[in-house]
């Protein structure tokens, strides 16, 4: 535990420079957008250079970038992402209305892709070679090549224009009905899910293949113990180690295709805000939500290392 618990923290005092450098990236690719704030602001009331002049002197643009960087910086430590030019509400506001619902449509495409993943993976394996496994690999192979958002139009199309199954676009709050919940991100989730699964599905076959020819695997059946046992509690356990790195990238996609997927299916998430926020021009939106999601990558990052130190007994003693 004490060795969990001191690599731990050395990750995290790593990660320190990390998200100051992300910081660094955002707020510089956001000064020299072409995007100019003033006007953005002002636009609707055709402002003169005099009241363009002013807006940016009282907001601080004309400051040195350094001196910019700096203000911005201590605010972010304060939990103030600024004020939108535009609407004129704080930004930590707006994130904290729309993370919840990103987060949840993550997580619910994260638990479709694993449970996918590890069946079709372990079935794969086990059946190597036969015909199941030949099917489940051509299946993967057109997962990994489909992007989400033609997944997303497909599924759209059959289960919800077609069958009616499930609406087309919108969002109900778990806290109003957990049925209608469900029902609102089951779509979005499947269609974020699949490139996924199949890219776990994939890997975890591979590393269930290589496990299984191990020694130690025939010796165990040999010594009588049954199959499940055999694989259930070390073929397993041992071939999830290398899924579960790339489960942490993955994740990022999941972040990052959750822009795409709320927008076509008008969920109030982070991904559709931030879109609004670009065709506004509103950077304090922009950057505040950017930032948002780079910080989250990186705290899933994070916890997939911890994760990979519990599964993984060698690392541990090595360290």
């Amino acid at each position: 535990m004490a060795v969990v618990v001191r690599m731990l923290l050395a990750r995290i005092l790593a990660l320190i420079p990390l998200v100051l450098g992300v910081v660094l990236f955002v707020f510089i690719v956001m000064r020299f957008s072409p995007v100019d704030t003033a006007v953005a602001a002002l636009g609707d009331a055709n402002p003169t250079p005099e009241q363009l002049q002013q807006f940016r002197q009282e907001n601080g643009l004309l400051d040195p970038l350094p001196v910019q960087y700096v203000h911005f910086v201590w605010h972010l430590l304060q939990g103030d992402f600024g004020t939108s030019v535009i609407t004129r509400e704080p930004v930590g506001q707006v994130i904290a209305t729309a993370l919840p619902l990103t987060v949840q449509l993550t997580l619910l495409g994260l638990l479709i892709a694993i449970v996918a993943g590890l069946v079709l993976g372990v079935t794969s394996a086990l059946f190597r070679d036969r015909w199941p496994d030949q099917l489940i690999r051509i299946v993967t192979l057109a997962g990994v090549a489909a992007p989400a958002f033609w997944i997303a139009v497909l599924l759209v199309q059959w289960l919800a224009v077609g069958e009616g199954l499930f609406p087309t676009s919108g969002y109900v709050s778990p806290a109003d009905s957990f049925g209608g919940w469900l029902n609102s991100l089951t779509l979005p989730a499947i269609s974020l899910a699949l490139p996924v699964a199949a890219q776990l599905t994939r890997i975890i076959r591979t590393s269930m293949v290589e496990e299984l020819d191990k020694d130690y695997v025939r010796t165990a059946r040999g010594g009588g113990l049954p199959p499940v046992v055999v694989v259930g509690r070390n073929v397993l356990r041992n071939a999830l180690i290398n899924p579960l790195t790339v489960l942490g990238l993955r994740v990022g996609y999941l972040l990052g295709g959750a822009v795409v997927i709320e927008t076509m299916f008008a969920l109030p998430g982070m991904g559709q805000n931030m879109i609004q926020a670009v065709k506004d021009g509103d950077t304090a939106k922009v950057q505040g939500f950017v930032i948002t999601i780079a910080v989250g990558f990186v705290l899933v990052n994070l916890i997939v290392d911890v994760l990979y130190l519990i599964v993984n007994p060698r690392l541990r003693s090595r360290s």
